[in-house]
């Protein structure tokens, strides 16, 4: 009896040592489970940190680019082949729209001045002398009342049809070029559209290679799409505010040449009088 006391005592001490070291076991194993997922969660924590500090310094960096560096950065992704065309687009436009701003300031003339030298050369000199005045001045108005003078001789009637027909001709070199700016203004956000198109459909195919919708892949073809079309709208209105100013200019001449005209009859209508 004492023997089997004894074995089974033996037996509860083992079957407690054994329950024992399976806790000490478990407990371990969820230390280190526990241990493992801090490093884990720590380890992503890192990663979502570096990410982060690697999109703010990417977006500090961008935003400390000058202007010329973001143009650039710009032109080669919107795609150099269309943001080539729309690029010359504006450089020729541009090249037009100066080179008439400055004629048309050129040809600008002080009519009431010419007028009254005019008429004063006429009382004093005669007809050669308003020639000769005319020569020596600049602008439309001034050829005008040269061809005027200049066929004098045939009469006011010539003369008055020489001056109209003059002055048509000297309109159509004022609007020398407009057509040009204006075929670049409609051309510049046409080209930037199709950048548009061509984009959403590279977009799409990108889409129908990968089997899936991701917004990396979308993302890069609208991208494209809207520089190039941000782009065509900008050049058209920078050429459409300068041909704008063009035709305004235009105008103000021609206004000044038919009046210029008139008073320009009547000065000779005065002189053929006194005659």
């Amino acid at each position: 009896m004492k023997k089997l006391f004894a074995l089974f005592a033996v037996f509860a001490m083992l079957s407690f040592g054994a329950a024992n070291v399976a806790v000490s076991q478990d407990q371990t194993e969820a230390a280190q489970t526990e241990v493992a997922q801090e490093e884990s969660t720590s380890v992503e924590n890192v990663a979502d940190t570096s990410v982060d500090q690697m999109e703010d310094a990417a977006k500090e960096a961008e935003a400390n680019l000058s202007l010329h560096s973001q143009l650039k950065q710009k032109f080669i992704q919107g795609g150099p082949g269309f943001m080539a065309t729309v690029l010359i687009c504006l450089i020729l436009g541009l090249a037009l729209a100066i080179e008439r701003i400055l004629y048309l300031n050129l040809a600008t003339t002080n009519t009431k001045k010419l007028l009254s030298k005019v008429e004063e050369a006429i009382a004093n000199g005669g007809v050669e002398k308003a020639k000769e005045v005319c020569r020596e001045t600049k602008g439309p108005v001034a050829a005008i009342f040269y061809q005027g003078l200049d066929r004098y001789d045939e009469g006011l009637d010539v003369v008055e049809k020489s001056v109209v027909s003059y002055g048509g001709v000297q309109t159509g070199l004022l609007e020398k070029g407009l057509s040009w700016i204006a075929l670049f203004i409609a051309l510049a956000p046409m080209l930037g559209f199709m950048g548009t198109v061509i984009g959403m459909i590279s977009a799409f195919d990108a889409i129908e290679i990968a089997g899936d919708i991701s917004p990396t892949l979308v993302a890069g073809g609208i991208k494209v799409a809207l520089i190039t079309t941000v782009s065509g709208l900008v050049v058209a209105i920078i050429l459409q505010i300068l041909y704008n100013y063009c035709v305004a200019k235009i105008d103000s001449l021609v206004n000044d040449m038919e009046d210029a005209s008139i008073s320009f009859m009547d000065i000779l209508v005065k002189y053929n009088l006194k005659k």
